[in-house]
């Protein structure tokens, strides 16, 4: 490549920004090509960690490759094939059903792809399933967030998975919220983080200190630092030395290496750590066995301060995140991948995306036993250590009738059931974060066109044709075979455990006419 000639924006997320580009090649030609700039504040790791899963792992089964990588002080360009697609909203409706399992099909391949080398994706959506319709291409994209399973075989990830592990076991780590919606969390020490920068980069070391406030629910940084928690997360966490309890440490100030802008802040940050620490120290004495008093009430008891933060992971985006990262349960394997294409496909039979859309993890927690039940919810989180309560109980929905209803379509396979006649009375209510996605949509408006040949009827006007926007062409939506709900339904088992693979969902009856 001599030229590289930056053409558009066409994708932009939290960690990066994508612009299509066009390559001038050697033997003077030119190929379309995607820029992907990754945000400077990126771990070197990550990225690095990124750049292994598309070479190891992509080019091949529907997962992006990667061509070339370049990097300018402290900037890294990833360059990759440029593959146009189709928005899913748009086309959404459009697909007739073979094409929904052609879909299904190849997301599958490229998530047996990516599981067989131990990556676990940890964002799959439409938007990062790049599909062509036209010349029926695919691509999976975006392994900003992904991480390795314990045999993983791209080995920056299990670096990044150590690193986890070891941070989230460190004694060093507590956590307090504070006034004025401002979290507080102490990293583990300055030394550890300069052991990592030298293990990956020559970047200086990345231990400065970061303040995050959220003013009405929007994410505003206001100091960067490269090292977070868990990495490719974007969390409000102050870095500050270890606090020291004595009469001393009431007036020390958190480390503040970016601005000098909120010094009359830094006290009540300083002074109510102090105190939260002091809290916690003289509860970690309560012995284990003491149940908690403070649940329902304004109070945390000393047993809930003596607890150890739980660290897990909760990477991917809302309305796809899997029950067990919405409990954060510590283990995650590649099923939370199946969970999302499970959403996909959801969203695919009953034509509606978002599925589901909320704005906190409870309320997305609250969605899914919408649709899979509460009983069913509860009894799945206890399998991986979790306990849920629920204010009252909330029934599974048969998958079929759902899609059905949201779709407008009865398949044929319904209907021969007896062709039973089902008044409105005795359909099964569908609970009221459904009913408003059953509102039928606005009538097209009918075009009455005057055609300029025909002047054959009598008196006025001439020949009026009436052309309704929408065809009739059901697409095969009225033939949806069993086999695809009952594959809906291994896709979105609330147990991990017991969660259909990539593997396995290729071999599925759904997909019997289909060549590997």
């Amino acid at each position: 490549v001599n030229v590289l000639k930056i053409k558009e924006k066409i994708g932009e997320g939290t960690f990066s920004s994508v612009y299509l580009a066009t390559a001038r090649l050697q033997a003077g030609s030119e190929e379309k090509m995607a820029l992907k700039h990754l945000i400077p504040t990126s771990h070197p790791l990550r990225i690095a960690a990124e750049l292994q899963c598309l070479s190891v792992a992509g080019g091949q089964d529907n997962v992006m490759g990667v061509k070339y990588c370049f990097r300018k002080n402290d900037h890294v360009v990833i360059v990759m094939p440029y593959l146009e697609h189709d928005s899913f909203l748009d086309i959404l409706n459009l697909l007739s059903f073979e094409e929904v399992r052609e879909y299904m099909f190849n997301l599958f391949k490229a998530l047996r792809r990516i599981h067989y080398f131990g990556i676990v994706h940890r964002d799959v959506k439409p938007s990062n399933f790049l599909y062509n319709r036209q010349l029926k291409e695919y691509a999976l994209v975006d392994f900003g967030l992904a991480q390795g399973t314990p045999d993983t075989k791209i080995d920056l990830l299990k670096i990044i998975q150590s690193e986890d592990q070891q941070e989230s076991c460190s004694q060093n780590k507590s956590h307090v919220t504070l006034g004025n919606k401002v979290s507080a969390s102490a990293t583990a020490p300055r030394e550890r983080a300069q052991q990592l920068a030298t293990k990956t980069s020559d970047r200086k070391p990345l231990s400065q200190t970061r303040i995050e406030q959220r003013n009405e629910g929007k994410e505003g940084p206001m100091h960067h630092s490269a090292q977070r928690s868990v990495f490719g997360e974007r969390n409000f966490n102050v870095h500050s030395s270890t606090f020291q309890e004595s009469s001393t440490a009431k007036q020390s100030k958190v480390m503040d290496v970016a601005s000098r802008k909120l010094v009359t802040k830094k006290k009540i940050i300083s002074t109510k750590t102090v105190s939260n620490g002091l809290a916690r120290k003289a509860a970690s004495s309560c012995p284990a066995k003491l149940t908690c008093d403070c649940y329902a009430t304004d109070r945390v008891c000393s047993v809930c301060l003596s607890r150890r933060q739980q660290v897990a992971p909760r990477a991917g985006t809302p309305g796809f995140r899997a029950p067990e990262v919405l409990t954060k349960c510590p283990t995650q394997t590649t099923a939370i991948d199946m969970w999302s294409a499970g959403i996909i496909f959801l969203s695919l039979l009953s034509g509606r995306y978002p599925f589901y859309k909320a704005s906190d993890d409870l309320t997305a927690l609250a969605q899914i036993m919408t649709t899979r039940g509460s009983k069913e919810t509860i009894q799945a989180a206890k399998t991986f250590g979790k306990a849920i309560l629920c204010s009252q109980e909330v029934p599974a929905q048969e998958l079929r009738m759902l899609c059905e209803r949201l779709r407008g379509t009865t398949s044929n396979s319904t209907k021969s059931a007896g062709d039973v006649q089902v008044s409105p009375s005795q359909e099964p209510a569908l609970p009221a974060v459904m009913r408003k996605r059953l509102e039928p949509a606005p009538q097209a408006p009918v075009k009455q066109i005057q055609h300029p040949k025909y002047n054959c009827h009598e008196g006025d006007g001439g020949l009026e044709i009436r052309i309704p926007e929408k065809t009739t062409d059901l697409k095969g939506w009225d033939e949806v075979p069993d086999e695809a709900y009952d594959l809906l339904d291994k896709l979105l088992d609330l147990n991990p455990a017991t969660r259909i693979t990539a593997k396995d969902a290729l071999l599925h009856p759904f997909f019997k006419d289909t060549r590997l």
